[in-house]
């Protein structure tokens, strides 16, 4: 049964580990509150979603699960072009303040962690590194990169990934301007008040080996409803940039379309690092958990229509 509703200040960021049903309990929100005539649209966060013809390996909503349902924030621009953190942001602030104003409910359906952590606390503002350390760490090969960001900053080392070359040269950057490791910085950035005060953080718990199996399932749905036609599409129009080509699922078949590993290889790589960013996901999450105010309901097991239905009810007594 859907409880009534009562129109107050606070509004849901769902958030949870790839393949932890977000979007389906997004979808399931909406329904339930049209049922009671309030008004609700759906502000994607994801920081690949944005791109236009990258569909299946980003897990964007399909017709059917958008169906009469706005949603904003998707499709935006050409995987060709970047998209930044700053551009989200500037999109997604108007845009929720002017549907709460119209009196509809923003519901906010993470993907990016980045993208939710400076909605909800601001920006982090790293300081800019002089052109004289930029140079000097572009010169760097990546190897002599990771092995000085190790002995500068254990933490931001064991975050970034080997292959992630712009984060791995923006980590050394910080500490080789400001002598203070940028994991530092930003566990000062997480302890400041909240920007936000007024958006429900919701965790979707799940336990780990089913999370991994929905993990792994999740990828195999994707390869079944043609994953590797959409990235081979991409590939030979030549239109992936060096941004989107780093997503899960395009970046390792790229790598066999390029001649340099099988497909059943690159299959099994996507699984890999889909099961490696859920575990990641997992770890920001327990993070968020002291953060107050903030609803987490374990997802194991249950319906997505029952999971909207505690979520009404505990977000309607946060505003009552």
């Amino acid at each position: 049964m859907v409880q009534s509703w009562v129109l107050g200040p606070n509004y849901p960021v769902i958030v949870g580990p790839t393949a932890g049903g977000k979007t389906s309990l997004a979808v399931a929100l909406t329904q339930q509150f049209d049922q009671i005539g309030t008004p609700t649209e759906i502000v994607t966060a994801d920081a690949f979603q944005v791109y236009r013809g990258m569909d299946i390996g980003t897990a964007k909503p399909t017709r059917e699960e958008q169906g009469s349902i706005p949603h904003h924030l998707i499709d935006l621009v050409e995987p060709t072009e970047r998209f930044t953190v700053h551009d989200w942001l500037n999109l997604a602030e108007p845009l929720i303040d002017d549907l709460r104003v119209r009196g509809i409910i923003p519901i906010v359906v993470g993907g990016t962690n980045l993208y939710i952590k400076s909605f909800l606390d601001g920006m982090f503002q790293s300081p800019e590194p002089s052109e004289e350390i930029r140079d000097r760490v572009r010169s760097m090969e990546q190897d002599q990169r990771r092995a000085n960001l190790y002995d500068a900053d254990r933490a931001a080392h064991e975050r970034i990934h080997a292959s992630d070359h712009r984060r791995t040269a923006r980590a050394l950057e910080v500490f080789l301007q400001t002598g203070t490791p940028i994991s530092e910085l930003q566990q000062q950035w997480e302890a400041d008040k909240v920007a936000r005060p007024d958006a429900v953080l919701v965790g979707l718990d799940w336990d780990a080996e089913e999370i991994k199996s929905r993990a792994n399932q999740r990828v195999k749905m994707m390869v079944e409803m043609g994953l590797v036609d959409e990235v081979r599409g991409l590939f030979e129009r030549g239109v992936l940039g060096d941004q989107a080509s780093q997503a899960i699922g395009y970046k390792q078949l790229l790598v066999h379309f390029e001649g340099r590993c099988s497909l059943e290889e690159a299959i099994e790589r996507v699984k890999i690092e889909t099961r490696r960013l859920a575990k990641n996901q997992r770890t920001w999450l327990r993070r968020l958990k002291p953060r107050a105010g903030s609803i987490w309901v374990q997802a194991s097991g249950r319906d997505p229509s029952e999971l909207a239905t505690e979520v009404i009810g505990r977000i309607n007594d946060e505003d009552c």
